[in-house]
């Protein structure tokens, strides 16, 4: 019925001086011995059966089924219905079905019915379903995750100033040093 044609390859040109017709429908020009984009690879799911403790880093997705006590940074974090996240979440998109204990810091933020975080939660937009449980502190930021900005601090830091001893003190180590 339907015969495999070449429409979009060009007829042999008999003149090799004649201009060569423009690449249509490209995008951004493929310059030579470069690559073709590379497609976004799926996401790492964490299945409801592990346990991981440590940190997990990524640029791309993570789906969290299991247990992770560790930070996590990452694109774009789904913590599952029967998921337990402990520590820390930096993300851009963070949706969470399941529990979280530990601080939250993503663009956007989003707490479906079936989720349980105790943390403060650190972002520009959110969204928070009916029915979700949260014991915390909300804050709005511009960069929520960036590292621009100052860190707070939970103490000032220590002076390293010697205490000075007592005149009385320093009378006999004086005398000791010249006998």
């Amino acid at each position: 019925m339907f015969s495999k044609s070449r429409i979009n390859e060009p007829a042999p040109r008999k003149d090799e001086d004649a201009p060569r017709p423009v690449e249509a429908f490209s995008a951004r020009p493929m310059m030579e011995g470069s690559a073709p984009p590379k497609a976004k690879p799926p996401a790492s799911v964490l299945s409801s059966d592990l346990t991981i403790t440590g940190n997990l880093r990524t640029t791309g997705d993570i789906v969290v089924e299991g247990t992770v006590d560790g930070d996590i940074r990452a694109h774009l974090l789904t913590v599952g219905e029967g998921a337990t996240v402990r520590g820390e979440i930096v993300a851009d998109d963070v949706v969470v079905n399941g529990r979280i204990v530990g601080r939250v810091r993503g663009l956007k933020v989003r707490l479906s019915s079936s989720a349980r975080v105790e943390g403060d939660i650190i972002h520009k937009t959110i969204a928070i379903e009916s029915g979700a449980h949260f014991e915390g502190s909300v804050q709005r930021q511009d960069d929520p995750i960036g590292t621009g900005g100052p860190q707070p601090r939970l103490a000032p830091p220590q002076a390293a100033v010697p205490t000075p001893r007592p005149a009385a003190a320093q009378a006999p180590a004086k005398a000791a040093e010249k006998g």
